[in-house]
């Protein structure tokens, strides 16, 4: 099983990163860990060294921080980026986030965004995609870039499930399928093929510090939805993890 979205730079694993990312180890084949912030992109690259062909990273800015990033820093960030390259398996999560209600910053999250994808076409690097109340809006856009290598993590918009299949895109599913009809539906009608796991750890641990290993719950879940045996529900998805992202295991 392979976890394609969680947040090992997070504070909440600041006193045992180690020992979770070791326990990971033991069940898991890999995790590909999101930076979502340029003041945790070093932390990140360290953990890809330190377990290099167990820990992927991707890397961008969430849209939720739009406003507290200046311009100058974004450069910086991208000009990072493309030094570390090889460290960095896809561009995201990045997208539009539309608690953030403000015109002018929703105007500014799609500026961001747009560079974002421009700058996954120019690493040839697939692009991991956060579209809070704005699955639409973020489609629309990909659409426009003509994007084709593109993962909807945590994709809840069951009535835009249809173009993202007619694209060819794919999705990540977490541990929110256990209570969610929409969800469970989605993953139905998706064709396997294009099914992730991931965590979004260290959150939607259910009041608890959530972690990697909660894939086998979710691809659990899939198995019985899919009305397919456990192992190949982890079989199929780690392909499609190591297809999609090009991962080196």
């Amino acid at each position: 099983m392979i976890d394609v979205h969680c947040h090992l730079e997070q504070k909440d694993y600041e006193k045992d990163r180690d020992e979770v990312i070791e326990k990971c180890k033991e069940k898991l084949k890999a995790v590909i860990t999101c930076c979502c912030h340029p003041d945790d992109f070093d932390l990140t690259m360290e953990l890809v060294e330190k377990y290099k062909n167990f820990v992927f990273a991707t890397v961008s800015i969430h849209p939720e921080y739009i406003k507290e990033i200046d311009h100058l820093k974004v450069d910086e960030f991208f000009k990072k980026i493309e030094e570390n390259k090889e460290k960095i398996v896809g561009i995201g999560e990045t997208g539009l986030d539309f608690i953030i209600e403000e015109a002018e910053w929703r105007k500014k999250q799609k500026e961001l965004f747009k560079k974002f994808i421009q700058l996954a076409r120019d690493l040839k690097k697939p692009l991991v995609i956060h579209a809070r109340k704005a699955f639409l809006e973020a489609i629309e856009i990909l659409e426009k870039f003509g994007e084709k290598n593109v993962l909807m993590h945590f994709f809840t918009a069951k009535e835009l499930l249809p173009r993202v299949m007619k694209n060819g895109w794919s999705i990540s599913v977490n541990t929110t399928l256990l209570k969610s009809k929409k969800i469970k539906k989605i993953v139905r009608d998706m064709p396997l093929g294009k099914i992730l796991l991931e965590t979004d750890s260290p959150w939607l641990g259910e009041g608890k510090r959530n972690d990697p290993l909660s894939v086998e719950i979710i691809a659990r879940e899939i198995a019985k939805i899919k009305k397919l045996d456990f192992n190949e529900i982890n079989k199929i998805t780690d392909e499609n993890v190591k297809k999609f992202f090009n991962l080196p295991i």
